[in-house]
């Protein structure tokens, strides 16, 4: 707003006799107001607000101010948000009667103006007089869950009973259409936004940003342990990917006490174990024998010591035969030292903090399996060339604290990442960094400061023959690797054992299992580092990246979030399809609108990402079974975007070049990217927000 129009409209205010009353006659004889941005009359009200804080008036009489707050009342339902404040205070609402004002938002309410009461309602504090249920079920109708959060926001009681309600429809024998049966008529209702799936993920967004106790929500909490439970039935039983301690580990942890999850383990051991098998696990886990199926039941009474002798001496003989197809620590393992005491800890800072030490690094977490929260580092690895040093993170936090030095650990890992001097080798370590951030919010702009880093993640991409698809075929029924295995698999011959990827890393003692994994994935860093410096050509690449990669990498180089180790990161999209072969021709661009796919179900924010630049999109809902991508795809003549293992049996299910693998620990606008510049689709202004209502 120009100053010569400012200086305008304050000296007209100083003509009028009744500024207030001026300024409503003026907003109700026009209608510029009403859109959105800064119009005249929002200037003309700004103003007016700056104006009366400069010249306080002669109070208004009671009865006038009553009338017109009674008029301003009756606009404020079509004002844009931003006038909202300023003629709040202007005409000082908040000293208005309360009942008239909570009479007038439930006339909007009635009126079906929701959005508008809930505005309101925010702005003039009325909430605890509120019934929180009433007023938000029709914004979560019409997916408007952002204004659900703030209208609780400020109200722990109400957070608290918004929170109850929503579990409460997510209980599996609840009818939601009760709920939605009353509002059939209301406009812009999204019921494709209003079920079970979407609900669930609110709760776990609301408990997150409030610091609600998740106990408040059983419903939603047993079926995320439940999708848990059936994941971890996958890892052991389908994958076998996941060792039976591991795997006894979680299932513990997430059954605990509670007996529906009881019951629900009793029958998916009875059906993945037979009735032997499920009675010996239900002793491990102390499952109470009145909730087991009959025949586990009769089972568990016979079972013998004998059998516990036999089992234990098979798994030995399978875990010596497994060392010989996987990577193994060149060290002994006496030279790995795992630390919980600062005194240790600094013997072992002494070690690293040397100008031209080359220092293998990895961090592991418990995996959240989709509970709320950022994972917190339960583990850092260190590896030097003769040792490899473990430092019980959670340990040494407390332990500062309570002597008053909490910023010893973070001032040691400023100085290793920070030092050029030392060269820092990593794998995905963007992920690795923003997990440490979480743990500890003093070493949350590390990554801004790196020097001397080296993620081999980007290196890997660069590295010839990297092929998930042709390890797979000479190792037989193992599954696929990818990600750091991988790339250990073709420099140095095998490929890591990743079965305690998953483990409980916060748990203590750590299992010698977990001590020797979370030693080899810090120490093949080292390796692979001197193996491809001593040889780029080899590896098919070139000596100048190497060059400019030893110890002298400033930045880091572009690096993969991983914020769940439940699985590592493909090297990257394309090369999860298949060996490389000559570089063929570009495929003809085409337009977004040409372009149609159907994203697998782990990709839901690529695909609203790609349906705002234009793209026809078909999702997969959380439910759905992979196999329904290509379904839909040989029907409807679309292409396939999916991730990780799915991607092996989905491309054998549709034509060659029509299902392509992208990479789940980026962001949904990298994963974009890559996949309209591997099919060439070119974007438009126009098609941006093209195919949006």
């Amino acid at each position: 707003v120009s100053r010569q129009l400012k200086e305008e409209i304050r000296r007209g205010f100083a003509r009028l006799e009744d500024p207030l009353a001026g300024l409503l006659a003026m907003l109700e004889s026009s209608s510029d107001w009403k859109g959105k941005g800064h119009s005249l009359g929002y200037c003309i009200t700004t103003e007016l607000q700056l104006w009366i804080k400069a010249h306080p008036a002669v109070p208004q009489p009671g009865t006038k101010l009553k009338k017109l707050q009674a008029r301003v009342l009756g606009m404020l339902s079509q004002c844009p948000a931003n006038l909202l404040d300023p003629l709040i205070s202007i005409y000082q609402l908040h000293t208005a009667d309360r009942n008239y004002l909570l009479e007038h938002v439930s006339h909007l309410y009635l009126q079906g103006s929701y959005k508008e009461a809930a505005r309101l309602s925010i702005k003039l504090k009325l909430q605890p007089d509120q019934d929180v249920e009433k007023m938000c079920t029709p914004l979560l109708l019409q997916d408007k869950a952002n204004l659900v959060e703030d209208y609780v926001a400020e109200y722990p009681e109400l957070q608290r009973k918004l929170l109850q309600t929503l579990d409460t429809w997510c209980d599996p024998n609840f009818n939601i259409r009760d709920i939605t049966r009353p509002y059939q008529g209301l406009s812009r209702y999204k019921p494709d936004k209003f079920n079970r799936r979407v609900l669930s993920k609110l709760v776990f967004r609301l408990l997150e940003r409030f610091s609600i106790d998740s106990a408040l929500c059983p419903n939603v909490t047993n079926q995320r342990h439940l999708r848990t439970l059936n994941y971890l039935f996958y890892k052991r039983f389908v994958e076998k990917t996941m060792s039976e301690e591991n795997w006894a580990d979680h299932i513990q942890s997430t059954v605990g006490e509670n007996r529906w999850l009881q019951g629900h383990l009793a029958q998916s051991l009875l059906r993945h174990c037979g009735a032997r098998g499920a009675a010996r696990w239900a002793r491990h886990c102390r499952l109470p024998p009145e909730m087991l199926p009959w025949a586990v039941a009769e089972e568990l009474q016979e079972l013998h010591i004998q059998d516990r002798v036999e089992e234990v001496t098979k798994a030995d003989n399978y875990e010596a035969s497994k060392k010989k197809d996987y990577y193994q620590l060149p060290i002994p393992r006496g030279n790995i030292h795992f630390l919980q005491t600062w005194e240790e800890t600094l013997q072992c800072w002494e070690k690293v903090l040397q100008p031209g030490q080359v220092v293998g690094v990895d961090m592991e977490w418990k995996p959240s399996f989709g509970m709320v929260g950022k994972p917190r580092v339960a583990l850092l690895q260190l590896a030097l060339k003769d040792e490899v040093f473990l430092l019980d993170l959670p340990q040494l936090l407390e332990q500062a604290e309570a002597e008053g030095e909490k910023e010893k650990l973070p001032h040691f890992i400023q100085m290793l990442y920070s030092d050029a001097a030392i060269t820092k080798l990593g794998y995905g370590m963007s992920g690795d960094l923003s997990s440490l951030a979480a743990t500890c919010s003093a070493l949350k702009d590390t990554e801004k400061q790196m020097q001397g880093v080296v993620d081999l993640l980007a290196v890997d991409k660069q590295v010839d023959g990297l092929s998930p698809e042709h390890s797979h075929e000479e190792r037989g029924a193992r599954q696929p690797e990818k990600g750091l295995s991988l790339l250990v698999h073709h420099v140095l011959g095998k490929p890591l054992d990743k079965t305690e990827q998953l483990s409980n890393w916060e748990k203590r003692p750590l299992r010698e299992e977990q001590i020797l994994y979370a030693a080899s994935d810090a120490y093949c860093l080292l390796e692979i580092y001197e193996r491809l410096c001593k040889d780029p050509q080899n590896f098919g690449l070139g000596s100048d990246l190497m060059d400019s990669l030893v110890g002298k990498q400033s930045k880091k180089p572009r690096a993969k979030k991983q914020l769940n180790k439940q699985e590592a990161p493909s090297p990257s999209g394309q090369e999860c399809q298949g060996p490389r072969t000559e570089p063929s021709r570009p495929a003809a661009p085409i337009s977004p609108q040409q372009f149609s796919v159907v994203c697998d179900n782990m990709l839901q924010g690529l695909g609203r990402y790609l349906r705002c630049l234009g793209v026809d999109v078909r999702l997969l809902d959380n439910e759905d079974d992979h196999r329904k991508a290509a379904e839909i795809a040989r029907q409807e003549g679309r292409v396939i975007l999916t991730s990780g293992l799915p991607y092996q049996t989905l491309r054998s299910q549709v034509g060659e070049g029509r299902c392509f693998s992208v990479n789940c620990s980026e962001k949904a606008k990298e994963q974009a990217l890559q996949v309209l510049q591997h099919f060439n689709v070119q974007l438009s202004l126009s098609d941006i927000f093209s195919r949006c209502q």
